[in-house]
């Protein structure tokens, strides 16, 4: 189970990394090479999905790299078109930043009759969008404005409404091509305030970004820009 493995490593306080894999950006044919670098890397899961991705050719994509590397494969869907049986699990999102019922439950519901047909492992995940220096496509697509980068206080509160919801996990996410990462300091008040695993990405675009999001307090790091602009950032 990919959750239990995830609350395995946080109780020795080893940290995960995640790439996370736009298919609106990648075809079938990228996948060997795509695959050989991620094996490379340090990366301990692999998410795929994007915000305005039709789900075409998902399950192929999700297939080729099932056959290429033994990380664990989770859907990170922006609608529920986006869901293949063939992943490990899927981040069952819910937009907690957002007033935007499609995200908070209804696309949650339409997606029941699809999920009950797989094996996938649902992971229940409070989903945050933090503001970042410009629009990104999380924001346009879901119609919704992040919260305030500066309002340390709120963005935890928020993280802790979501785990009394029931989340298991809690994404601190700045989004796809932001300019600024999710501050440190929000990072960090968010760890102590919520006792779930926590998950931070968006805009994080160096090595020294990774680290210090991990000593903030995040459990799980995601990068998907700046992998897609160069497969060779982990080398």
């Amino acid at each position: 189970m990919v959750f239990n493995q995830i609350l395995s490593f946080r109780k020795k306080a080893q940290k995960l990394l995640a790439i996370l894999i736009d298919p609106d950006k990648v075809t079938v044919e990228d996948i060997s090479v795509l695959t050989e670098k991620i094996n490379q890397s340090p990366a301990t899961h692999i998410f795929i999905g994007g915000s305005s991705f039709d789900g075409n050719h998902l399950c192929e994509l999700v297939a080729l790299l099932k056959q290429k590397t033994t990380l664990p494969i989770l859907i990170f869907p922006g609608n529920p078109t986006q869901i293949s049986a063939e992943a490990d699990g899927i981040l069952f999102l819910q937009l907690l930043s957002g007033r935007n019922s499609d995200y908070l439950i209804e696309h949650q519901i339409n997606a029941v009759p699809i999920l009950e047909k797989t094996n996938l492992e649902i992971i229940s995940t409070g989903y945050i969008l933090i503001e970042s220096g410009s629009e990104t496509a999380v924001q346009r697509v879901s119609k919704t404005k992040p919260l305030d980068r500066n309002n340390y206080d709120y963005a935890a509160q928020t993280a802790k409404a979501g785990e009394l919801i029931g989340n298991k996990l809690i994404y601190l996410e700045a989004g796809s091509g932001a300019q600024k990462s999710v501050p440190l300091k929000m990072i960090s008040m968010v760890a102590k305030r919520i006792s779930v695993p926590l998950i931070v990405g968006g805009g994080i675009r160096s090595k020294k970004g990774i680290e210090d999001a991990f000593n903030a307090g995040a459990d799980m790091v995601v990068i998907g820009t700046a992998f897609e602009n160069d497969i060779n950032f982990f080398d």
